[in-house]
């Protein structure tokens, strides 16, 4: 089974070379976020004729998530109990299940600035995360937590730590939160780059990508049964890069089970 992941940071805009990466890398599922779609405007039709079904969960033009299968998707879930707002709650989670995998697209609050309300609303959505997947977990032995979790879980996720001192996205209390999900027994499937460090995201500003000036923030956490069969683990440097690409790469996990 291969699953894989990717912010592509306004699906419209990037169709076309997600149509054509479907196309040459064929994931059994592909979590997407940033999809900024309604339920209403996602091209199901288009990602139909390569054969995948879609789960969806999408408000007006900011965030949304999807679910991209070839396996199906079932006992679909548009977010999850007692999760915050800001102030409502916002599209930036979806689980279904596919091939006997309970799939999860997530794309956590960015949190700003520290010193924001947007930072503590990102607390408390990783921790009412926390609780929906513990939950999840005993009811579903195979779970896959994918996403952009704006959180490089250590110093090594970072092209610089001392370039982040005092900024978002690597603070103990962040890091702590991601942690704390590990300790439902997931592992964070660290992939291999195919080029340059083993990064996820690049800023647009001041050639970023270019000067391999990037973070890991987007991660694949899988359950213990399922982690123990990865057979390949790699960032998708290429999605990165040319005409009109998103901020972030895929990453894609390879997986020996069998769906079900």
């Amino acid at each position: 089974m291969r699953i894989a992941t990717w912010n592509v940071n306004s699906l419209a805009a990037r169709m076309p070379r997600v149509l054509d990466w479907l196309a040459a890398a064929r994931p059994d599922i592909l979590c997407l976020q940033e999809t900024k779609l309604s339920d209403e405007q996602f091209p199901r039709e288009e990602l139909a004729a390569l054969g995948y079904a879609a789960a969806t969960y999408g408000i007006a033009q900011w965030n949304g998530v999807a679910i991209l299968s070839l396996l199906g998707v079932d006992d679909v879930q548009r977010g999850f109990a007692a999760e915050p707002g800001f102030p409502a709650p916002e599209a930036r989670a979806i689980a279904a299940t596919c091939g006997g995998v309970r799939i999860w697209s997530l794309y956590v609050p960015n949190g700003r600035t520290v010193d924001s309300p947007h930072f503590v609303y990102k607390l408390e959505w990783l921790r009412a995360l926390r609780e929906a997947l513990a939950n999840d977990s005993r009811s579903a032995s195979r779970l896959a937590i994918c996403g952009d979790f704006n959180v490089a879980p250590g110093d090594e996720d970072v092209w610089d730590p001392e370039a982040f001192v005092g900024s978002t996205h690597v603070t103990a209390a962040e890091r702590g939160a991601v942690a704390a999900l590990l300790e439902l027994g997931l592992v964070d499937v660290r992939p291999r780059a195919l080029k340059g460090q083993p990064f996820t995201y690049w800023d647009y500003r001041a050639g970023m990508f270019h000067k391999g000036e990037g973070m890991r923030i987007d991660l694949v956490l899988l359950s213990g049964d399922v982690a123990a069969h990865v057979t390949d683990a790699y960032i998708d440097r290429d999605t990165r890069k040319g005409k009109l690409p998103s901020d972030h790469a895929a990453v894609v996990v390879d997986v020996d089970v069998p769906p079900v």
